[in-house]
């Protein structure tokens, strides 16, 4: 580029005020709201540049959606270690505490299209791209830690059963239907990610109150080239909570962005999302310790044996400016590594490391994908790559090889000693051959270890999943062949779905036998905290000014998000007054309900909102003369979780619990 053209774009950023609209080729526009034609009403010219130009990028304007993942959502964050880790790797983001690194984090459903709604039941994928000083290292899991295969080589087959039925199209976003449950049943080392997916897993409460998993097993890497396996997880400071199923399926239709939209309204409030970081860390000695086999993507290790130990911590702190720009072309890839993280041997994860790449080059239109903004490393890049599509760079020099004696051999390696990247020395030697480990075959084990983890409630949840789910096929013998793989987990498990279903138990129990818990593994191990939970205020009556600011006010300084509902919208003051109607808001879309009134009848609509309440499980508290009105609807004001108060600090103690599961 010369150097007058430098300058002319330098005068361009300067006086970048003037927004006049202009084509790609930077003509101002005259006429944008007519094309060019003979006379008002006659033909349409081909030599409408300007209209050429606009219809041919609006007719490009979408890109191929992911094959899986299409369904997401991003924001961009930071994270921070606590402590230098500098013993277990090399990796300066690990190493340096006084350091922030930029972060971009894309969640997910799996299944759907793009416009899939957000509660399905289905896996959610967390992938996170850190902008380190070293490069770009992406850690693409799920909020699930286990995977339904163990070899790479089996994903275009479990993706074609997971996905609609190539006949109909039919189901959209959900996996209750023949194929996904055929390839349940015939393929047994899928049995554990199932039944997490089965459980209240499966339908997570929003993105901020999930758990992220890197699924396989990594290596670090320290300065002195020891090695350690690990495993990454996302602990959630907001809590763990779920939906439950009935809940999932009201939101689907009352907001089909409900996730997206949740996580997006929390980071414009300044209600960061946070997450900390944990390793679970297994030396190479300790390899064969264990009655799993570590490298395995079907199984966990389990944090009662193996401790998570919290090292840092991640918020997300700003939305994303253009969706398509970042979210839709953010490029995560597990390959995506820098000095001081290597691969293990985890089939899975070697296959995943060829397919990203594919895939990247296909829907974003070539090799030259890390060039877009989002994707962009923060530290500089240079190497002899050049050419190919959509290259947005204007590379400079004679030369584009290694080695070279005319650029003094620029861009050059840099030695391990300095930086540069150089993989794990692991000794590996056998015969070429296509066989699964022994050490992969046990296929229950675990599943039943997380099922005798779970609380009575998660477990009935669970029973409601698979009955759902396997209940929607139309096939006889699907049905009963995925409870015959029932049957090898947990027998109670499959007779109560069998009974639900309409097939056969087993003559035979065959579930295997262990009582083996993990105390990590319920939900109801984390706290929720209070802030961020939101309260729908039933307004019935003519209720004071004065009072319904005293109850915002205690609302507002517990943070809690509130709105005041009632038959009409109604300003009280010029900021201030009842904001939602019956037709605009829904119980499902909060997670209490607080009902005042001044003794007049309760509308249908608000004793409807009570009782759903009510039948979720939620926090719902009544003042006095709301609790005479609502004598004989279909909940019980003395069951737990219900309060008879007009005091707004009540709501406060009902919150101690995010569902009452005894009621």
């Amino acid at each position: 580029m010369s150097n007058k053209k430098q300058e002319q774009l330098k005068n361009v950023e300067k006086n970048n005020d003037d927004k006049a609209m202009t084509t790609n080729n930077g003509v101002k526009v005259s006429e944008d709201e007519n094309t060019l034609t003979v006379g008002e009403r006659g033909p349409s010219l081909l030599e409408d540049f300007h209209f050429r130009e606009k219809i041919m990028h609006f007719d490009h304007e979408r890109i191929p959606e992911r094959i899986v993942h299409a369904r997401g959502f991003g924001a961009h964050g930071e994270f921070q270690v606590y402590k230098d880790l500098s013993e277990y790797t090399s990796a300066d983001f690990l190493t340096h505490p006084e350091k922030t690194t930029p972060v971009f984090v894309r969640f997910s459903t799996v299944q759907g299209s793009k416009g899939s709604p957000d509660t399905v039941r289905d896996v959610r994928g967390f992938a996170t791209k850190f902008y380190t000083d070293e490069g770009i290292f992406d850690l693409v899991g799920n909020d699930i830690p286990v995977f339904f295969i163990q070899d790479a080589i089996k994903f275009p087959d479990l993706i074609h059963a997971v996905k609609p039925e190539p006949h109909n199209e039919m189901p959209q976003g959900g996996t209750a239907h023949d194929t996904f449950w055929d390839f349940f049943a015939q393929n047994p080392e899928s049995t554990h990610t199932t039944v997490w997916a089965m459980s209240d897993r499966g339908i997570p409460k929003n993105f901020r109150q999930i758990e992220g998993f890197g699924i396989h097993t990594f290596r670090l890497v320290n300065r002195d080239g020891q090695s350690y396996f690990v495993k990454f997880h996302w602990k959630p400071v907001h809590g763990l909570e779920s939906l439950v199923w009935d809940e999932a399926q009201i939101l689907s239709g009352k907001d089909i962005d409900f996730h997206r939209k949740d996580l997006y309204e929390a980071i414009e409030k300044g209600d960061y999302p946070e997450w900390e970081l944990g390793l679970q860390v297994i030396r190479p000695e300790q390899e064969f310790d264990f009655d799993f086999d570590i490298l395995d993507p079907t199984k966990i290790w389990p944090e009662d044996e193996v401790p998570v130990e919290i090292v840092g911590k991640m918020t997300l702190n700003q939305n994303v400016s253009n969706v398509f720009d970042e979210t839709e072309q953010a490029a995560f890839h597990p390959g995506h590594i820098v000095p001081g993280i290597d691969f293990s041997n985890d089939p899975l994860l070697q296959g995943r490391l060829f397919s990203y790449t594919d895939t990247q080059i296909s829907r974003l239109g070539g090799p030259n994908f890390n060039q877009i903004p989002i994707n962009r490393p923060v530290n500089e890049v240079h190497n002899n790559q050049r050419d190919a599509m959509h290259q947005m760079n204007v590379h400079k020099g004679q030369t584009a090889y290694h080695n070279n004696a005319l650029n003094n051999n620029d861009p050059h390696t840099t030695p391990k000693e300095e930086g540069g990247y150089e993989h794990y020395q692991e000794k590996v030697e056998g015969r070429k051959i296509q066989k699964r480990s022994e050490s992969f075959k046990d296929y229950y084990s675990q599943a039943k270890l997380y099922l005798n983890s779970l609380t009575k409630p998660e477990f009935d949840h669970t029973v409601d999943g698979f009955s759902f789910e396997i209940g929607k096929c139309k096939s006889a013998m699907v049905k009963q062949n995925a409870v015959n793989q029932l049957n090898k987990v947990d027998r109670a498990l499959a007779e109560r779905v069998a009974a639900n279903v309409g097939v056969e138990v087993p003559e035979e129990n065959e579930e295997v036998q262990t009582d083996a818990k993990d105390s990590k593994l319920t939900m109801e191990k984390f706290d929720i905290p209070l802030p961020g939970h939101s309260v729908a205020v039933l307004v019935n009556g003519e209720i004071n000014e004065e009072t319904l600011k005293a109850y915002a006010k205690t609302f507002a300084d517990n943070k809690l998000n509130y709105a005041f509902v009632g038959k009409q919208p109604k300003d009280i003051t010029k900021d201030f007054g009842i904001t939602e109607t019956y037709d605009t808001a829904h119980p499902t879309l909060f997670d209490s309900v607080f009902v005042i009134s001044d003794g007049a009848e309760l509308s249908p609509d608000a004793e409807a909102f009570a009782e759903l309440t009510y039948k979720h499980n939620k926090p719902l508290v009544v003042n006095q003369a709301a609790s005479e009105k609502l004598s004989n609807a279909k909940l019980d004001l003395n069951a737990p979780g219900v309060y008879i108060s007009d005091d707004a600090q009540t709501i406060i103690q009902a919150f101690e619990r995010a569902r009452y599961w005894d009621r």
